[in-house]
């Protein structure tokens, strides 16, 4: 929903300003309402997101705006404090809301628009200016995620990709925000209905009846509520990475908590992916917060670079950093692919405390060859400041696969009431029979952890990844997920 340029000179080349359409302006403050945002207290999210852009772009100053009638107001102003709100002045915030791309001015002393603009005119001096909008699902722009610096520069394309991800990412938290500010008033009416029917109509015998009854619907919903929110914390899905099959499944010990384990699979440039797992210090609240910030960092902190030490190493630093984090710590894998030229994939695995991932293949004797993935010297992710972690650089041929979990799975105790162990799972891969598939990697563990009397006492979290015979090997990858909350567990395929 581009707005409508105001008319310029054509020979000036001037950046034209846009006018906002009245009907679209409409629609779009309505949208603003609907999320129930302005002039609510700071909240810890949006300063993350606001902290994390000034750290990425390394500027003085970052931003998360809601634009309103006739001021922004700032939801997040991080090195820009004491600041509430400024008028809806164009050339920056007023300019970039009405754009659906990003908005970068290099120089706002030399952009005729930008150099009016009280942020550039003023004291504050800003002469660089980025900002992508936060667009709604059905189109409204609300605000904007920006960086600013007080001297002119210039940023890549892949810059600013990067802000269109950190205003999705607001996005997403406002949505959050918004289902759990609408649950919360439909449970407050819900409640005061049936205190006045109580009072009116229910003797106590009935009203200790509906109490039992109440709390039995209150403890679904608590776990629904976990389940959903443990939802946002993980892929929908698996991407499909050509020449290779991945698997995963998740599995959480109750449906009443959030678990800790946490895992991805994504592009990083035009033929290298990235993948990690994870597990987070406890469960929960708080857990799923460090989730949710130790997902989001390693995906952007590999956009910026990839290499996998480099990466767990802004993680370590984004976790003792954050305030909402606490002393809470993660244990992390995190791998590169990157396609070699027979077919296979050259692999370079960093960790963090995690326990080690398993190279297989078949050999000549019909059974596994296994060998653990253990670069020495990972140290826990989030618990030291000076922490340092290892990498371990292989190939992944043909007919081979990478087996990555969560101490779920080796806590697990067996019909003799002993823990499975690492030595117990490399005696069970390398006793499998049968393809050498990530599928079937997935699959044959999840029926080992269901033979046990009382199945995993921990979050489980399991990534396979396969690299499929030359001969039997598809045109493009395949990607199988299934995301359990509880136990029986189920295997799913897409």
């Amino acid at each position: 929903m581009t707005q409508q340029a105001s008319a310029t000179d054509p020979a000036s080349g001037r950046r034209p300003e846009l006018v906002p359409d009245p009907d679209v302006e409409a629609a779009r403050i309505e949208a603003v309402r609907r999320y129930d945002i302005l002039d609510t207290p700071p909240d810890g999210a949006f300063d993350r997101v606001a902290a994390m852009a000034a750290r990425l772009f390394d500027v003085p100053v970052a931003t998360v705006t809601i634009v309103d009638t006739d001021r922004i107001w700032f939801k997040a102003a991080h090195g820009l404090e004491g600041v509430k709100e400024i008028g809806r002045d164009p050339g920056l915030c007023g300019s970039a809301i009405l754009r659906d791309d990003a908005l970068v001015i290099p120089d706002t002393l030399r952009d005729p628009v930008a150099a009016d603009n009280p942020l550039v005119a003023g004291e504050t001096g800003v002469r660089f200016y980025a900002a992508a909008p936060i667009i709604t699902p059905d189109g409204h722009r609300l605000g904007t995620v920006n960086v600013l610096d007080t001297k002119p520069r210039s940023i890549t394309e892949d810059d600013t990709a990067t802000l269109a991800d950190l205003a999705a990412i607001v996005l997403d938290e406002m949505e959050l925000r918004l289902s759990a500010l609408r649950a919360l008033r439909n449970e407050q009416q819900r409640r005061e209905a049936e205190s006045r029917q109580a009072e009116m109509e229910r003797a106590r015998a009935e009203a200790e009846r509906a109490a039992r009854e109440q709390a039995e619907k209150d403890k679904t919903a608590i776990a629904a509520f976990a389940s959903t929110l443990q939802r946002t914390l993980l892929p929908p899905a698996l991407p499909v990475v050509p020449g290779l099959e991945l698997a995963c499944h998740y599995r959480t010990a109750s449906v009443h908590d959030v678990g800790g384990d946490f895992y991805d699979v994504f592009p990083v440039d035009g033929s290298r992916w990235a993948f990690f797992l994870g597990d987070v210090c406890g469960k929960g609240p708080e857990a799923a917060t460090v989730t949710a910030l130790a997902r989001h960092t390693l995906r952007a902190a590999a956009q910026i670079d990839p290499d996998p030490v480099t990466v767990l190493s802004t993680l370590n630093t984004a976790l003792l950093t954050d305030v909402t984090a606490g002393s809470r710590f993660c244990t992390a894998l995190f791998g590169l692919l990157a396609p070699g030229e027979d077919g296979g994939f050259s692999v370079t695995v960093a960790t963090g405390g995690h326990p080690p991932a398993y190279h297989v293949r078949p050999d000549d004797s019909g059974e596994v060859w296994v060998k653990a993935v253990r670069p020495k010297g990972g140290m826990l992710v989030g618990a030291f400041p000076q922490a340092l972690f290892a990498e371990s650089t292989f190939l992944l041929a043909p007919g081979e696969g990478l087996f990555l979990y969560t101490d779920g799975l080796t806590e697990a105790r067996t019909t003799q009431g002993t823990m499975l162990g690492e030595d117990g799972l490399t005696g069970f891969l390398h006793q499998r029979t049968g393809p050498l598939t990530a599928t079937t990697l997935v699959e044959d563990t999840v029926t080992l952890l269901a033979s046990m009397p009382d199945g995993a006492g921990d979050d489980v979290a399991l990534l396979a990844l396969s690299v499929p015979d030359a001969e039997t090997a598809p045109d493009t990858g395949v990607a199988a997920t299934a995301h359990t909350t509880a136990a029986p567990e189920h295997f799913g395929q897409e």
